[in-house]
């Protein structure tokens, strides 16, 4: 199964040489499943030529808010709803879990309640999920289509599923510990408060359930579904 990796962001330079970029840590996440690969940098207006250039889609984080004014923004949102309405399966993570509600009619905003860094607690349908986060954007509000699959104390909307269409997650499953404090020198100190910080140093090393989402993402990709009417 081929699944089309659209790159809305890239990790600080300093990190990537050792970490590899926000593609190659999916790559890692979803290794082994029978999945191959090929990325389009959407946020430098590298777009797929058609919604069925692949079987699947997976957008990535960003440091971009959706609702903010990027030339990337409005044609991946017409390329989400395409891909929706052509029933070729969506899967987001962090911005990628924010544009497909937004482009969906759902609502995302700089939460006034602030930022989620580091191990997190999550309730994933009864079964307690640790991940990594890194946000302050949240979705607010849900587009029609959307039911809530994942939440926390802090998130209540942090994952969505969107019956055989698309599926997202707010957290990180893709983010390992080394990365996340690569995130807080790099691009957390003196944006993210002090306290947070150091809470987030508290939880590291702490087990993940990554492998618990990896295996929602293969799960979802894989499901049997329908060719909608008109698609090629």
């Amino acid at each position: 199964m081929r699944i089309g990796i659209l790159q809305c962001g890239q990790a600080p330079a300093e990190l990537r040489q050792d970490m590899g970029d926000y593609p190659d840590m999916f790559v890692r996440l979803l290794d082994g499943r029978g999945f191959e690969f090929r990325t389009w940098d959407v946020e430098a207006m590298d777009f797929p030529a058609s919604v069925h250039d692949a079987d699947g889609w997976l957008l990535t984080g960003s440091r971009h808010g959706a609702y903010e004014d990027h030339a990337f923004i409005p044609p991946l949102e017409r390329f989400i709803r395409e891909a929706y309405d052509a029933a070729v399966p969506l899967v987001g993570i962090c911005f990628g879990h924010q544009i497909i509600a937004q482009a969906l009619g759902g609502t995302v905003v700089k939460h006034p309640g602030g930022w989620s860094v580091g191990t997190q607690d999550y309730d994933f349908d009864g079964e307690s999920v640790r991940l990594n986060a890194w946000h302050q954007d949240q979705v607010v509000a849900l587009p029609k289509d959307a039911q809530v699959a994942g939440r926390s104390a802090f998130c209540e909307n942090a994952a969505l599923i969107y019956g055989d269409r698309a599926y997202t997650v707010q957290a990180h499953p893709e983010f390992s510990d080394d990365f996340i404090r690569g995130l807080m020198d790099k691009r957390g100190q003196g944006v993210v408060p002090q306290d947070l910080l150091d809470q987030a140093s508290d939880r590291m090393g702490e087990p993940k359930g990554s492998a618990s989402v990896a295996d929602r993402i293969e799960a979802f990709f894989k499901q049997p579904r329908a060719i909608a009417r008109g698609a090629a």
